[in-house]
């Protein structure tokens, strides 16, 4: 039974007076009007009976106007029309925290916040959307910041000052506080312009002793050229770079248009352009290695662990069809 007496005052509360109002006085009104019972709000909130008295009662008097009629004996405690006024908004304040409360919990097991991470073109534009697509499916609360740029080393160098959690980098890593896990072996190979003579006479494949003779489009990014230049390491010298660009579409047209050749990791080649021939290196040169880095230092959040396992699947589909096809535009 409740028997609960309250003080009710008529004037208007000072503006100061809701200054006192708590939390824990919105959820003791919430929980008495739903049960429409002291005892079983008590009991739900986890309270004596006495202590949400007091909360409803110190609210009372704050607001300076009735919330409940108490008809005494077993008939329920009901809403008066200040109450039921003040309850939609203490609705609203308590399902935003409850909603924060949700963030916070989200935030804690990496289920909801920002991923950032760091790509190259290549990375970008032939294994970023199958990525994003199967991460988004999985962890649909993480929103992911991409940082896009040629150099590696500018990406390696944001996830050692912790402004990026993950980053695409060639291996083997500079030194630094990195580690890292390979996602993708990506073979080198030798772009031509369809009516080259140098497809027509090798069909599908060609030599670096070949490629050495050759007039080609190169990276202008160090780290790339560097890549490139150790694939010719052993002959002893280099062959003449006529172009340098870091935009692979703009090399790809350069080639299209039979300007030169170019020696390229499959994953940066349009292998839909019927204007180029995509040739087999033999014997293959040291592919392209690319790893998803993190900082050595600090703990991987439950979100970039699974971007980074996503991008092992995603990447090994990636690399296994875009060879299929090669070789299948490679064929006389």
């Amino acid at each position: 039974m409740d028997s609960i007496t309250a003080t009710t005052s008529t004037s208007a509360p000072a503006g100061s007076a809701w200054h006192g109002v708590e939390l824990r006085h919105l959820f003791a009104l919430r929980a008495v009007a739903e049960t429409g019972s002291f005892s079983r709000a008590a009991e739900r909130l986890s309270y004596t009976q006495s202590a949400i008295s007091q909360q409803i009662a110190t609210l009372e008097r704050m607001v300076g106007l009735a919330l409940f009629d108490r008809p005494g004996g077993p008939r329920p405690v009901q809403l008066t029309e200040a109450g039921t006024s003040l309850l939609r908004h203490a609705d609203v304040v308590v399902a935003r925290l409850e909603t924060a409360a949700a963030d916070l919990r989200a935030l804690a097991t990496g289920e909801q916040g920002t991923l950032r991470v760091g790509v190259v073109q290549s990375v970008g534009t032939r294994v970023l959307p199958a990525l994003l697509r199967r991460f988004h499916h999985d962890w649909p609360g993480i929103a992911v910041s991409l940082t896009e740029t040629s150099d590696y080393f500018a990406l390696l160098a944001l996830v050692e000052r912790g402004d990026l959690d993950l980053a695409f980098a060639a291996l083997p890593l500079p030194d630094g506080s990195f580690d890292a896990v390979e996602v993708l072996d990506d073979p080198y190979v030798f772009v031509v312009p369809g009516s080259s003579s140098i497809a027509a006479a090798t069909a599908t494949t060609v030599t670096i002793e070949t490629i050495a003779t050759t007039s080609l489009i190169g990276f202008r990014n160090d780290a790339c050229q560097r890549q490139v230049l150790d694939c010719f390491a052993h002959l002893g010298h280099q062959p003449p770079f006529v172009f340098l660009s870091d935009d692979n579409s703009t090399i790809q047209g350069c080639v299209a248009a039979g300007v030169a050749c170019w020696l390229t990791p499959l994953l940066t080649v349009d292998q839909s352009d019927r204007d180029v021939r995509i040739l087999r290196i033999v014997p293959s040169p040291p592919s392209r290695r690319i790893g998803l880095a993190w900082h050595a230092n600090r703990r991987r959040p439950a979100a970039a662990v699974a971007f980074t396992d996503a991008a092992v699947e995603v990447c090994g589909t990636l690399v296994e069809g875009a060879t299929e096809r090669a070789a299948v535009t490679s064929s006389p």
